[in-house]
C-alpha cells in the first residue's frame, strides 16, 4: 500500500515537472515593445520633473530637484516605451532647447494652467518656435496642463483658444490634457494618447516606404 502511494506521488511529480518544462519552453516570449525618444519641454516649476517622477515611481518622492540641464527617464506603457529627454526650463536654457530636438519622434510640453496671463503669453510664444522648428514640424504632441488642483486653473478648452493650438498644429497629431499630480491617472491618460498618436506615425512612415 505504502509503496503504491508512493509511485503515485512520484508519478504526479513526473507529470508537473513535465508541464512546467512545456509552458516555459513552448511559451511564446511577449513581443518587445517599441521604443519613442520624445522630448519633454516646459518654463520652471511648470511640473515637468515631478509628473515623470509620478509616472516612472508611482509615487512623489522627496528628493525632487528642478532639472538644469536635462534629464532621461524610461517611461513604460502597456504599448511602448517612452525614453523621455527632459529639459530644463529657466529662462537661460530656453534658447539652447533646439539642441535636444534631434532624433525627437514627439514634443510633450508641461505648462502651468494656473499661471499668470504673462507667463501665458510667454508659453504662446514658446510653443509658436517650438513647433514650427523644422526638426519638429509634423511631430506628435501633447500639452498636460498641470496643476489644475489650483482653483483659477484653466480648462483644456480655455487653453486651445488662448494658445491658438489649433492654429499651430496644423498637420500633426496632437491633445491638450488636465492633470496635476494628484491625478495620476489623468496623466497617464494624457501620454497614453499620445503613445497612440506615436504608433499611428510611426505605421503611416512604414507604410509610405513599401
Amino acid at each position: 500500500m505504502c509503496s503504491e502511494r508512493c509511485q503515485l506521488a512520484i508519478g504526479a511529480c513526473r507529470i508537473l515537472c513535465y508541464s512546467l518544462c512545456r509552458a516555459l519552453c513552448c511559451c511564446t516570449p511577449p513581443a518587445p515593445r517599441p521604443e519613442f525618444h520624445v522630448v519633454c519641454l516646459g518654463m520652471s516649476a511648470a511640473g515637468k520633473t515631478t509628473l515623470l517622477t509620478l509616472l516612472q515611481c508611482g509615487e512623489i518622492t522627496d528628493d525632487i530637484t528642478p532639472t538644469s540641464g536635462f534629464n532621461i527617464k524610461a517611461v513604460q506603457f502597456d504599448e511602448a516605451i517612452l525614453n523621455v529627454k527632459e529639459v530644463g526650463g529657466a529662462e537661460n536654457i530656453r534658447p539652447y532647447w533646439d539642441r535636444y530636438y534631434q532624433h525627437a519622434q514627439g514634443v510633450v510640453y508641461v505648462m502651468d494652467s494656473a499661471c499668470s496671463h504673462e507667463d501665458l503669453q510667454t508659453v504662446g510664444s514658446l510653443l509658436t518656435g517650438i513647433l514650427s522648428h523644422e526638426s519638429l514640424r509634423g511631430l506628435p504632441f501633447v500639452l498636460l496642463a498641470s496643476h489644475q488642483d489650483k482653483t483659477d486653473a484653466r480648462s483644456s478648452e480655455q487653453l486651445t483658444k488662448d494658445l491658438e493650438l489649433e492654429k499651430l498644429c496644423v498637420g500633426r497629431q496632437w491633445a491638450v490634457h488636465s492633470c496635476s499630480i494628484l491625478d495620476l491617472a489623468a496623466v497617464r491618460e494624457g501620454l497614453e494618447q499620445f503613445v497612440t498618436f506615436l504608433l499611428n506615425t510611426a505605421t503611416e512612415s512604414e507604410e509610405n516606404r513599401v
